[in-house]
């Protein structure tokens, strides 16, 4: 990268690099997650209790991660919360019970949220400069970065190493990669040198927003917890063939994602969205109405295509929205989607005891529901056009 010849595009890279190794220290934990189980021999609800750490730390982090954006800047945010995150990442493989796990993860969650707001920012910022839609491409290489984090997971799994060696090699060389890449990203002022205000009433515009990435997430989650369970129990499919669904929803996901910028410049965002909802509503018909494995493979592939694009334009409405601070914004908005990924996955098993599993997905229709009424809510905040594409064209935050 030539930050010299042209630093939008080294922006770009840079940016794109940190969503790709958010994606994969994420996994990498989510992989080990049954040989720290099995390692520290707690059942299931001690683990469950465990987990709930990284939730607490997420959400408590969203709004802290708002107010240091707006205090360093998302560039300086990203950088110290790409080096925290790293660094949390082997605190679980050191927790000798529950207890300590469970703190361990408190900070493994809060790092998340940090990285994970101060990259979408800076990633608002670049797309602002280059005036059309790339927020999708960032969030498909997360999406590539958990693929590439399981898949490591998995090879250390099998060949017994311990999570401790495999989390500090991830840690240490995403670290130093952080450190590396994140001088070419944008240098952004502090959001409290200016008039705009670090706090603000959410409107109703910025609650749509977190609502539509909430309905997103929980049915993203209700899928990734619970489609394999359904191919498995339900229709009866073999446990290889449960984990091969799961495989070609998360494909079909990160191929949306990755050309999911194009069809939103063609159609704009909101039809964009609107299409979204309907492929949602439209895959978990099929696999829910027709109990056939394949067919039910082929609607949550449309379900992951449907789900790929809505939280990257609701990220991206929320960086633009006029008269609140970018960084409080998204933190706000990130904030409800979030929830909506923690509180899916165990609201959806406790639906199913009482009304099946098919029964509790069907639910989900709702959520697909959503995104379509809500739709509109992605349109209140344009993307101006850059007619220079290549060109650095400063955001009203970008120190010159």
């Amino acid at each position: 990268m030539s930050s010299k010849q042209n630093p939008l595009k080294a922006a770009r890279i840079s940016i794109s690099l940190i969503f790709l190794f958010h994606g994969t220290l994420m996994s990498s934990w989510a992989a080990r997650i049954p040989t720290v189980q099995q390692q520290l021999h707690l059942d299931t609800g001690t683990l469950g209790f465990s987990l709930w750490g990284a939730a607490a730390g997420a959400i408590a982090a969203f709004p802290l991660t708002g107010l240091l954006i707006a205090r360093l800047g998302s560039r300086l945010t990203t950088i110290i919360g790409g080096l925290f995150f790293s660094a949390s990442l082997v605190l679980p493989a050191l927790a000798p019970n529950p207890l300590l796990l469970g703190l361990a993860l408190t900070l493994f969650g809060g790092g998340t949220s940090m990285l994970d707001v101060a990259m979408n920012a800076q990633g608002s910022a670049v797309e602002e400069s280059y005036g059309r839609p790339i927020m999708s491409s960032f969030h498909g290489l997360w999406s590539m970065g958990s693929i590439v984090g399981a898949s490591i997971g998995g090879i250390m799994a099998g060949l017994n190493i311990a999570p401790l060696p495999h989390f500090l090699a991830v840690a240490a060389i995403l670290a130093v990669s952080v450190l590396i890449v994140s001088r070419w990203l944008l240098p952004i002022a502090p959001e409290s040198s200016k008039q705009t205000p670090i706090f603000a009433r959410p409107t109703k515009a910025l609650l749509g927003l977190g609502f539509i990435a909430f309905c997103s997430f929980m049915c993203e989650g209700a899928i990734t917890d619970w489609s394999g369970v359904y191919l498995h129990s339900t229709l009866g499919t073999s446990t290889s063939i449960a984990a091969a669904g799961f495989a070609f929803y998360s494909f079909a996901m990160t191929v949306a994602r990755l050309t999911g910028d194009r069809l939103t410049q063609l159609l704009g965002p909101v039809r964009q969205v609107q299409l979204s909802g309907g492929l949602t509503i439209l895959g978990l018909c099929l696999a829910l109405l027709i109990p056939h494995p394949v067919v039910a493979i082929v609607g949550f592939c449309f379900v992951g295509v449907g789900l790929a694009c809505v939280a990257p334009l609701a990220f991206s409405a929320a960086g633009r929205m006029p008269g609140m601070s970018p960084a409080v914004a998204l933190a706000a908005v990130a904030t409800v989607a979030y929830s909506g990924s923690l509180i899916g996955p165990p609201l959806f098993g406790h639906v199913a005891d009482i009304i099946t599993l098919r029964g509790s997905l069907g639910l989900a229709v709702l959520l697909g529901v959503g995104i379509l009424l809500l739709a509109r809510t992605v349109g209140h905040a344009p993307l101006q056009q850059n007619q220079s594409e290549g060109q650095l064209v400063e955001p009203q935050e970008l120190i010159s």
